[in-house]
């Protein structure tokens, strides 16, 4: 797997996104430390109250979780698309292997949550927190590794969490999707089948689009299901060709083209980042080894760190062996084992999840230690793994990429 696009023309819009994606995980990551040491310092109160705080419907945490993190999710949506469509998962024999290795990610990881709380009928509605992967925290780590490691596991890395999002945002609609107003969905619908009509007929210009998200937005917000699904759902009927014939034919310069440029720099250092400060803040007040051990806490640090390494590694060494896939040009097994610890960092979208499968503080702290703990130990582990591997120039057991 290359950086080059199917066509030959260079994917230079992916290298852009892997740039901002590694830089954007660093912000996360100082976001995060940053809203730990607020919630554990004299600020504290100052920050949990100013989060509670109303704005019309909404408090300010709401409205950064089911409005803010649309926006990242009408991003999430849109790379999506591109990248089955025109980019790097555009052709079955590139999705294979980070397609598979993503199932397998997302499915051991919930098996062992499960497994961890199987006698709490309350804890088992968090299997799904260990299965995503933050695909800015990870190239974020990747990052700093620099020349060592080499542009196809970048890439690798970047498609399979990319397809990780994708079996997130299904799990979402379909596990954690509440009562449901059929007159809300059925407005929002209609707007859905107003965009087709707009897609259909080869409308270029966004405005019209994300006015109608905007109305989407609302209507998804009042009908039961997560609002930020609205994001995704606008991000697929935003065209991703022009009209053949036109000067600005060009694919890069299509709508979903000049969207997702537009959205990269914010989304990574802005939306990201103050979702990340917005939630990461847990207390350590009153916590001991004890809360440590409670079977959700280690089940989802469990999950992403031993789960993920199961799935990804495990899935990827069966489909070498079998033939049926190659690793990444010049990347040997110790750095595909490294970066398959690192798809064990789940902050964001595991955050996010957590916040839907549970409603009682107590049990949303606990999964946020369970998510700390968990990707901690798999940023620093893989990191570690890809520091003291070495580069191939091919790597066993493959026959080239």
């Amino acid at each position: 797997m290359s950086l080059a696009h199917p066509s030959g023309r260079s994917d230079s819009l992916f290298r852009r996104f892997l740039h901002s994606g590694a830089s954007g995980g660093l912000v996360l990551m100082a976001a995060a430390a940053l809203a730990i040491v607020t919630a554990n310092s004299p600020a504290a109160p100052a920050y949990f109250a100013v989060l509670g705080h109303y704005l019309g419907p909404l408090n300010l945490q709401h409205w950064i979780n089911d409005a803010l993190m649309a926006v990242f999710f009408l991003m999430v949506g849109l790379e999506i698309k591109r990248e089955f469509l025109d980019g790097q998962l555009s052709t079955w024999s590139r999705r294979i292997l980070p397609g598979a290795a993503a199932a397998g990610g997302m499915a051991v990881p919930g098996l062992i949550y499960v497994a961890f709380t199987l006698d709490d009928p309350s804890a088992l509605r968090g299997w799904a927190i260990p299965a995503a992967t933050d695909i800015a925290f990870a190239l974020g780590v990747l990052s700093l590794l620099g020349p060592r490691v080499p542009a196809s596991l970048k890439v690798f890395l970047a498609a399979l969490a990319i397809i990780d999002d994708l079996g997130a945002v299904l799990v979402i609609a379909l596990f954690y999707t509440g009562d449901l107003s059929l007159m809300d969905l059925g407005g929002a619908a209609l707007v859905l089948a107003v965009l087709m009509g707009l897609n259909r007929a080869r409308v270029q210009h966004l405005l019209p689009y994300l006015l109608l998200g905007v109305v989407l937005w609302a209507l998804v917000l009042r009908s039961g299901i997560h609002a930020t699904l609205a994001g995704v759902l606008l991000a697929f009927f935003i065209p991703i060709q022009v009209t053949p014939g036109r000067p600005e034919a060009d694919p890069a310069h299509s709508p979903l083209h000049r969207l997702e440029h537009a959205l990269h720099l914010p989304v990574a250092f802005l939306v990201v980042p103050i979702f990340g400060f917005a939630n990461a803040g847990v207390s350590f007040e009153g916590v001991t080894l004890a809360t440590f051990a409670a079977p959700l806490t280690l089940g989802i640090a469990a999950g992403l760190v031993l789960g993920k390494v199961v799935g990804v590694f495990g899935i990827t060494v069966l489909l070498v062996r079998l033939n049926a896939a190659d690793l990444p040009a010049g990347a040997s097994w110790g750095q595909v084992f490294g970066v398959s610890l690192l798809c064990g960092i789940g902050f964001t979208m595991s955050l996010f999840i957590s916040l839907l499968a549970f409603d009682s503080i107590a049990l949303q702290d606990q999964a946020k230690l369970g998510i700390l703990a968990g990707s901690l130990v798999a940023g620093l582990g893989g990191y570690a793994v890809l520091r003291l591997s070495r580069r191939e120039g091919k790597a066993p057991g493959t026959h080239g990429a």
